[in-house]
């Protein structure tokens, strides 16, 4: 596969829709970015529709058509036939005006190799070699079946698309000349590049318009009528039949579109419940028009339908049929590279994954993978990662929180901005005496706690931090801190069990109270023994000094 459709890594955000949508699982995630496996992607083009961060991006060709038409060989356009939806009430000779002016020799329909094309397919059928035919305008199903249906390689029709057969035809007219088609087609940029020196270069509507913006060209309404342009049905779903003569060889004619229909059809054909059948086949839903690259926002396939119905007439170009072996495009399978797990391999990738037991196989397909042993496969293959399994992420996240949440010693309890229970750990229970979460999951809080601290951090949106409160009605002490979490709008409280903190502190208070009290009546006491001794002492000088002068006095007197 060519380099046409890449990724923007910057942009790649995880989110797995493109795997989702891809109808082969061509896309490989690692490192957290998607990359497309271009020996497995079939060009469909739903991954760049999809991407909802434009990580997708389609080669832009512009460069390399102003490099051709700067040279001297005339560069004619071969127009898709889809453009009449893109560019609505704007008829061929519209579109030849505006895209003269860009310097292109001249422009034609593509829808001149079409009839081409019907032509040959009704010469295959009218030979009754093939059971089963299928068409091969499409690019992406002839890849589709090139590299994952390579025994239906013989039912498809060996024969150039539209676009091949008329850029061959403009050269059998102008020999000197190069061709450009322009289309709503990512496969074609890869059919150009594959099948060389048939088409020069691949365009999009949508780096046309970029271009007519930049030069400032605008297209003038002109819508032509022409009976000789059946094939301008060649878009639509069912666009071929509507081309060609259904009567042939007792045929039945199914016209199919979508990769996923596609796929179906090819299985019941490997499986022999098909025959004598001539199935067209288009990628897209709606056919061309509903192409990858019709213009983003311009998308509406029964609207588109009526543009196209509108304009295609009732009779064929008239075009020269060249010799069946000029049209055959030849087609080989195109081998995958990928190796298949055993059944135990997938067994062991599934258990790494937390999946141990046949119910635990969601098949959710948040993954992009339609069940868990097609991710399983992918992850032996190198194109997935155990992590995009969004049921175990989240599980093991659960797991993980629940783990913390449920063996912390403080006690958590979430509320909604309803002030209602949404989360309780073991811890808050036990503080608060509940025997089960399911007693007050759901209900108010007021049934469990004093509502008020709640009320104020819900008004105030301010956290308030280790409040000591009393809960009376469970005898529990606890250091609470409240917060309001605006992302989720949940309040959520941690309490801290302080019970044996605040006894323990009581009992000091009261050791150290009356340990004071002792201490005052010790003083009181002490105090009393020494004014006590100090009246005893006082009473026993006086006594003595009265003694001592009786005692003086005598002696005098002598």
């Amino acid at each position: 596969m060519s380099d046409c459709l890449t990724l923007k890594k910057s942009n790649c955000k995880n989110c797995y829709k493109c795997i989702r949508h891809c109808p082969v699982k061509s896309i490989r995630f690692s490192g957290n970015q998607a990359h497309i496996i271009g020996n497995e992607c079939i060009l469909c083009g739903h991954c760049f529709v999809v991407c909802p961060q434009n990580a997708k991006e389609l080669r832009n060709d512009r460069e390399k058509v102003k490099v051709m038409m700067q040279g001297d060989t005339p560069v004619y356009v071969s127009l898709a036939p889809s453009f009449v939806a893109n560019y609505e009430g704007i008829g061929i000779n519209g579109m030849r005006k505006a895209l003269k002016q860009l310097g292109f020799a001249d422009v034609e329909e593509t829808a001149v190799g079409a009839t081409i094309v019907k032509t040959e397919y009704e010469k295959i059928l009218a030979e009754g070699t093939k059971d089963v035919l299928i068409s091969s305008c499409c690019h992406s199903v002839n890849l589709l079946i090139q590299k994952y249906f390579p025994k239906e390689l013989n039912n498809l029709a060996d024969v150039l698309s539209p676009m091949q057969a008329h850029c061959v035809d403009i050269k059998r007219r102008h020999p000197e000349a190069k061709t450009v088609f322009i289309g709503p087609c990512v496969a074609k940029k890869d059919e150009a590049d594959y099948y060389g020196n048939i088409t020069d270069a691949v365009l999009t509507f949508e780096e046309l318009t970029e271009w007519f913006n930049e030069e400032k060209i605008v297209l003038e309404p002109d819508m032509d009528v022409t009976e000789e342009s059946r094939a301008r049905f060649f878009p639509t779903t069912g666009g071929v039949l509507k081309t060609m003569a259904q009567e042939i060889g007792g045929y039945t004619y199914i016209a199919i579109d979508g990769v996923e229909n596609c796929i179906a059809a090819l299985r019941d054909i490997e499986e022999g419940k098909i025959h004598k059948c001539f199935i067209e086949m288009s990628s897209c839903t709606g056919s061309c028009i509903g192409g990858p690259v019709m213009e983003k926002n311009r998308r509406s396939i029964v609207k588109d339908y009526i543009s196209v119905a509108k304009y295609a007439g009732e009779k064929d170009f008239v075009v020269e049929q060249p010799e069946s072996g000029f049209l055959q495009k030849g087609m080989e399978s195109i081998e995958l590279r990928a190796a298949e797990p055993s059944d135990v391999q997938i067994t062991e990738i599934l258990r790494q994954m937390g999946k141990t037991r046949p119910e635990d196989e969601l098949n959710c397909g948040s993954c992009g993978y339609d069940t868990c042993r097609a991710k399983a496969r992918a992850i032996f293959q190198g194109k997935a990662e155990s992590s995009m399994c969004l049921p175990f992420l989240k599980e093991r996240a659960e797991s993980f929180s629940d783990s913390i949440v449920n063996n912390t010693p403080n006690g958590i309890v979430v509320l909604n901005d309803k002030l209602e229970v949404q989360s309780i750990n073991n811890s808050a229970r036990k503080i608060m005496n509940i025997r089960s979460a399911s007693d007050v999951l759901g209900e108010q809080v007021i049934r469990i706690l004093e509502p008020k601290i709640f009320i104020s951090v819900l008004e105030n949106k301010r956290t308030i931090r280790d409040q000591r409160v009393y809960l009376a009605e469970y005898k529990k002490f606890v250091e609470q801190t409240v917060t309001y979490d605006a992302d989720s709008r949940l309040l959520i409280c941690i309490m801290r069990d302080v019970t044996d903190e605040e006894d323990e502190r009581r009992k000091k208070e009261t050791i150290s109270q009356q340990t004071i009290e002792i201490a005052d009546k010790v003083v009181e006491k002490q105090m009393r023994i020494v004014q006590d001794i100090a009246s005893l002492l006082g009473e026993t000088a006086a006594e003595t000094k009265i003694a001592l002068t009786k005692l003086k006095e005598t002696i005098t007197n002598e």
